[in-house]
């Protein structure tokens, strides 16, 4: 072979070689592109419980995320993610910056929380940002307006407060911005002012009280339709942000004259009941249904945040065992909430009187006792949001017209995300005499605080006696170190409502303090969890094991009445409670 050839062969070999170690380096780059890609969605996924099962092949073994449901690619890389009304709960993860070739992030009408990433503004190529309809909190970070190419805009009825970034102003190509019903304050910058279509309404915003009006829509857009329901006016008010439309199709909007029509003026005569909350009224609409209102005070400790949290926990929560929350009216200083009347008034009103606590036989109670406990186990673990009540007592657990119990009163509960186990507050909220040890002296909560609680309410049930304030023959003892006593001397016959004990003390009975003893043992480690305290209530034949000594077993517990900041009353009432750790 001539030099020649020789070298053109060896040029041709080079040739191919290079050709396909380009072809490699191009799979390898596709390959770490997908790979980022795949790291950063999957750590999304992890923050977010997903009782739908849409994020399911959301896997962390794939090459690439372009065959995931919801995910839209262009050239093996991310540009599209649609998670709209998903039944999303839990937070965003700041990963999600790192796909910085998104174009679309929708994420609207879930119950995403905590605060919006900052990192968000590194989406350099995003031109539609949806997180509309979730309960995100916090102020919106300035780094929005790093995304220069973004044109829609909606971070509406979220709970996002303090003024709205300056750096928004930034944002040439946007064409729509929806920031309505958040708190909100302070002024709106100009820029954003010029937009097509903007929608500020719902917030505590400056353009309330100037000319400008804070809502601008194109006549494409126009208007939506206002519901209607029995000649019942609804509408949603712009000065209050309540974070529910969506998620219930049979929650009303009322009008305040239709209100005060049913209530007859706010009546003395039609008033059920009041607290530190505010007056709670009964009504009738012109259907017919019977509603309680409750009204929401100017002074309330509870104040409006507790108020708005209640509509949006509620409204996305639906139980037989839960009271029904229909409706909500705003009018200026004036918020209300609407629920379905319940005649039978609260637990409290029956097992705490000598003579009404007889209507409950050991049958109605036992009903009452496993209705309780559904409830709970739909809050903690079945519900679309994973919830933790935070004040279950006898004031707050409602009877309907056949003595079912409903949980009621939702102010102070608490939302968890699918991965946590256990929150801490430095404002302690609820009932002293319920409340868990852990969560009275530190702040901690959980599914077992309203485990310890429920626990309390099985013994209260049983004998009709309130464990504030309780003591016998001089020692200051509370019913559950009163209850631990007998029940480990064997004598808990005598724990039982003289009314109940007439017919004979069953075994249920015993099986019913047995497990309320397990329920307010000290150790929250040591106490079953509501789906545990389920399965005791419905077999005879699941061994119990021994309860461990009570929380609180030396304490004596002051009257609640003397514990609580507000005045706790009992109605059809949804009642509220507040205090602070001592």
């Amino acid at each position: 072979m001539s030099p020649y050839c020789k070298t053109q062969r060896i040029l041709s070999e080079s040739m191919k070689l290079l050709a396909f170690g380009l072809v490699l380096l191009s799979c390898l780059q596709s390959f770490a592109t997908s790979d980022y890609q795949v790291a950063a969605l999957y750590e999304m996924r992890m923050q977010l419980s997903d009782d739908g099962g849409v994020l399911k092949d959301w896997k962390d073994n794939q090459m690439t995320p372009c065959n995931w449901t919801n995910i839209d690619c262009q050239d093996n890389k991310v540009i599209a993610i649609t998670l709209s009304s998903k039944g999303l709960v839990g937070i965003l993860s700041p990963s999600i910056a790192k796909i910085t070739t998104l174009q679309q992030l929708l994420l609207d009408g879930n119950a995403i929380s905590g605060r919006i990433p900052e990192e968000l503004g590194n989406l350099s190529s995003l031109t539609t940002l949806n997180l509309g309809r979730n309960l995100f909190n916090g102020s919106i970070p300035n780094s929005l307006g790093r995304l220069l190419k973004l044109q829609n805009l909606d971070l509406s009825e979220n709970t996002l407060a303090g003024t709205i970034p300056i750096s928004l102003s930034n944002l040439s190509s946007l064409n729509n911005i929806n920031l309505s019903d958040n708190d909100l304050s302070g002024e709106i910058p100009e820029k954003l002012l010029q937009v097509a279509q903007y929608n500020y309404t719902g917030n505590h915003l400056n353009c309330s009280r100037q000319s400008t009006p804070c809502e601008k829509r194109t006549a494409k857009t126009g208007k939506q339709r206002v519901k209607d329901r029995s000649n019942v006016i609804m509408h949603r008010d712009v000065e209050l942000v309540w974070g529910t439309e969506g998620n219930n199709p049979d929650f009303t909007f009322f009008n305040y004259s239709q209100v005060l029509d049913a209530t007859n003026d706010f009546s003395v005569e039609n008033k059920l009941g009041q607290g530190g909350f505010g007056p709670v009224y009964k009504g009738r609409l012109p259907d017919g249904l019977e509603i309680a209102v409750k009204r929401l005070a100017s002074h309330s400790m509870q104040g409006f945040r507790e108020f708005r949290n209640e509509v949006q926990l509620i409204a996305k929560l639906q139980h037989r065992n839960l009271v029904r929350l229909l409706g909500y009216c705003s009018h200026g200083e004036e918020k209300m909430l609407v629920y379905e009347y319940l005649k039978n008034k609260s637990l409290d009103f029956f097992i705490f009187d000598e003579k009404r606590r007889t209507l409950l036989n050991w049958d109605k109670r036992l009903v009452i006792i496993e209705g309780i406990a559904q409830g709970l186990l739909y809050l903690h673990k079945h519900s679309r949001l994973r919830v933790i009540h935070r004040d279950v007592k006898a004031s707050n657990i409602l009877l309907d017209y056949e003595m079912n119990p409903k949980i009621s009163d939702f102010g102070m509960a608490k939302m968890f995300s699918s991965n946590d186990n256990e929150g801490n507050t430095e404002r302690v909220v609820g009932t002293y005499g319920y409340m868990a040890p852990e969560y009275a002296s530190e702040g901690l909560f959980s599914g077992k605080s309203d485990v310890f609680s429920f626990g309390v309410l099985i013994l209260e049930i049983i004998t009709g006696e309130r464990n504030s304030g309780f003591y016998y023959h001089g020692n200051f003892l509370n019913l559950l170190g009163y209850a631990w006593k007998l029940w480990k001397k064997q004598r808990w016959p005598e724990l039982v409502d003289i009314s109940l004990a007439t017919n004979g003390c069953t075994l249920e009975m015993m099986r019913c303090i047995n497990i309320a003893l397990l329920c307010v043992q000290e150790n929250a480690i040591d106490r079953p969890t509501t789906s545990d305290v389920v399965a005791m209530l419905g077999s005879e034949d699941m061994v119990l094991p021994e309860p461990k000594h009570p929380g609180y077993f030396h304490a004596r517990v002051a009257k609640e009445e003397a514990s609580t900041i507000a005045e706790t009353y009992s109605i059809n009432d949804a009642t509220m409670s507040s205090t602070h750790g001592r």
